[in-house]
């Protein structure tokens, strides 16, 4: 698990006034609720299953679109608080122009290591195909630490694409505009764990 970030405020009063937001109902948040039932109804069916057919752990992996590029090695992890872009991932996107914006927040859960962020970038993320294809402009934390994965999409992706996870069926669903879906590779998703256990070997000695 990942927490930190400036998903819940940059400072500390940012996220005591967060804290304080929750404990209050609005009536705007009722309205909304309302809204949503006319939404589909986001589903994983036995059918949709694909990948080992026997019963796996594997983490959901994809690939998608960000900031025109089509980068794989993309971790679906609800347990982070923050969409993390590591640092030679980014690098190797040579996006030139595009300032990284400061972070005064770090980020824990790496190791058990305290992690200051190189900077946020907002970048653009498509995910789906047609006219389930979504794109949404997401604020990434670049984080300078060894890694197996390009991307970690946590919380604040999920939360923005109204999306659902199953990593029973490797895929990843969400809205609006009709159920967009993107599916997990299970090939990807073994390579980055045997790379992930190669780092951390390397890291022990």
């Amino acid at each position: 698990m990942i927490a930190g970030g400036p998903s819940g405020g940059d400072s500390h009063q940012a996220r005591k006034s967060q804290v304080r937001e929750a404990h209050q109902i609005s009536i705007k948040e009722i309205l909304d609720v309302e809204t949503m039932e006319d939404a589909p109804l986001i589903q994983f069916g036995r059918a949709e299953r694909s990948g080992p057919q026997t019963m796996h752990n594997d983490a959901l992996v994809i690939t998608a679109i960000l900031a025109n590029y089509e980068v794989g090695r993309i971790f679906i992890d609800s347990g982070s608080s923050a969409d993390i872009l590591f640092g030679e991932a980014y690098d190797q996107m040579q996006l030139g122009d595009v300032s990284l914006e400061k972070v005064n927040t770090s980020l824990y859960g790496f190791a058990g290591e305290v992690v200051h962020p190189r900077g946020m970038v907002s970048l653009p993320l498509t995910m789906g195909r047609g006219t389930a294809r979504k794109t949404c402009l997401l604020k990434f934390l670049v984080v300078d630490v060894p890694s197996a994965y390009n991307v970690i999409l946590g919380r604040p992706t999920l939360n923005t694409f109204q999306a659902v996870i199953s990593t029973y069926h490797m895929k990843i669903k969400f809205l609006p505009g009709g159920i967009g879906e993107v599916q997990g590779d299970p090939l990807q998703s073994r390579r980055c764990y045997v790379d992930a256990v190669v780092e951390e070997r390397r890291g022990g000695r």
